[in-house]
């Protein structure tokens, strides 16, 4: 009976003092906003650092709500990789703030002020207080698994990643309408009102400031959709490679020239182009995961396409047709199962559409411009010249029935097969119906994937020699960084920083 008391008194102190560490913590940050609106004679460079911390707490917040809706709704998924758990419950969460958000919107400017303050509070104190003895155990780093026993080269690839990912922001447009805020990040008018809505109440402490807010949308189309795109990309290549080349995968990508060309040219593109990404890891890990809730997730995934573009409805049938064909070894009854949790977001799909219908649009088919698109991001990037050796492999590899080449290069190849399918019909419909699905960004992830599959059969033909591994490993992170323009980053941002802080 005493040892009994003792244990119930442990557990209650250590759940009390987790409770007060994460409340100041959440609290702290909570308070950036309010501290922000005071911040109009401070430098920009801490104007800037509040901001990134406010969006980097916000995304937090997603992920929280999407673990909490996993306990809730008791969906339990295999992942291939730990990333894979983290870019899932980010953008679970985010979906359904979207969809709270909107509803928040309805509601009179006092109203949405009051409420917005109020879900926060009511969130910070339920997730202070672990409802879960196992959640006394979890900390941050504990998500990230996948990283935690990183050599020094992987460690110095990350490092940089970070570093080009940071050097990299383009310039915040000096704009503070929020009509003509949406005309520069949506230049075709395309994107839904809700995800407008949703970015509004999602800023509602700064709409006052109108400098503030404008960076914060700033922020959130750089900091937030790169970031997911990135991490999305990571988790993507570990179904198919190891890690290192996953993250020199990544690295390749953000230190492409075309990384900054693109930002510049069209900064709406963080958006629009890093979207058949996100449909083709879905795919992927709907797959893989194991249970028929999965659906859910993958009918947000399209609820969200059709919120970027109305036209992406279009993507629902083959999205569903390859899922409901890649579950063949499932039965009947799950993949019906399937189907009904995809529903809800079939659902939300069919009434944004509907109400979207008269802006739906046949764009005019430019093959040239998009073969120059192509050879553009191509050559400014010398990595890219493994694309070619890349297709051809894995052209051989599907295609050899004497399986010489599988002696020396092992992938799975029915993931392997279900990224051909996606990533050819993403290809297929934008070469007949342009709409930006599978350009600029979407292009460089594709490349980048192509490239790294000659050095995943190097490094798995040379799997017993460790230090000349290294050696080529290194060899590819210098080839990669001395293309990267480097110092051209660097003055951008030195120019950011001295014009804001004028």
């Amino acid at each position: 009976m005493d040892k009994s008391l003792a244990k119930s008194s442990g557990i209650f102190y250590l759940k009390s003092k987790f409770f007060i560490i994460r409340v100041l913590t959440y609290f702290s940050f909570l308070l950036i906003p309010i501290l922000s609106q005071k911040s109009g004679d401070l430098p920009f460079i801490f104007s800037a650092l509040a901001g990134v911390l406010y969006t980097l707490f916000m995304m937090g917040q997603w992920f929280f709500l999407g673990k909490e809706i996993d306990h809730r709704l008791k969906i339990y998924f295999r992942v291939n990789s730990s990333m894979d758990r983290v870019v899932y419950r980010l953008f679970l969460g985010m979906f359904f703030f979207v969809l709270y958000f909107n509803l928040l919107y309805l509601f009179p400017h006092k109203w949405v002020n009051n409420l917005f303050w109020t879900t926060w509070v009511i969130l910070g104190l339920f997730y202070s207080w672990p409802t879960r003895g196992k959640i006394i155990k979890e900390s941050v780093t504990s998500n990230f698994s996948e990283l935690r026993y990183l050599d020094s080269f992987e460690k110095t690839v990350v490092s940089l990643t970070v570093i080009m990912f940071f050097i990299s922001i383009p310039e915040i447009p000096n704009i503070t309408d929020q009509h003509a805020m949406r005309l520069y990040y949506d230049t075709g008018n395309t994107v839904s009102s809700l995800y407008w809505n949703f970015l509004t109440v999602h800023y509602y402490p700064f709409v006052k400031y109108k400098e503030l807010f404008s960076m914060g949308w700033s922020f959130h189309f750089y900091f937030v959709n790169m970031s997911l795109f990135l991490l999305s990309f990571y988790a993507l290549l570990r179904f198919f490679l190891v890690r290192r080349l996953a993250l020199l995968g990544v690295f390749s990508v953000i230190s492409s020239w075309s990384w900054t060309k693109i930002l510049v040219a069209n900064y709406g593109d963080t958006l629009l182009c890093t979207y058949s990404l996100l449909w083709v890891w879905t795919i992927l890990w709907v797959i893989k995961s194991a249970t028929y809730r999965s659906g859910l997730f993958l009918g947000l995934v399209g609820f969200f396409g059709v919120l970027i573009r109305t036209e992406w409805i279009l993507l629902w049938i083959p999205q569903v047709f390859f899922v409901l064909k890649f579950l063949n070894d499932k039965s009947l009854w799950y993949r019906r199962q399937v189907l009904k949790y995809t529903s809800f977001g079939l659902i939300l799909s069919l009434i944004i559409f509907i109400a979207s219908i008269a802006t739906f649009d046949l764009p005019t088919t430019n093959s040239e411009a998009y073969t120059q698109m192509i050879i553009r991001i191509f050559a400014r990037k010398s990595f890219y010249a493994l694309s070619p050796l890349g297709l051809i492999l894995i052209i051989y590899y599907m295609f050899d029935k004497s399986e010489f080449l599988s002696r020396w290069l092992i992938l799975n190849k029915q993931y392997l097969l279900i990224i051909i399918s996606a990533i050819s019909s993403t290809i297929i419909f934008e070469y007949f119906y342009p709409t930006g699905l599978m350009s600029n960004y979407s292009l460089m992830w594709v490349m980048s994937l192509l490239s790294l599959l000659p050095l995943e059969l190097i490094f798995q033909i040379m799997s017993r020699l460790r230090s000349s591994r290294n050696m080529i490993y290194l060899i590819y992170i210098l080839v990669c960084l001395l293309d990267s323009h480097f110092e051209g980053r660097v003055k951008i941002i030195y120019k950011i920083i001295e014009s804001m802080s004028v």
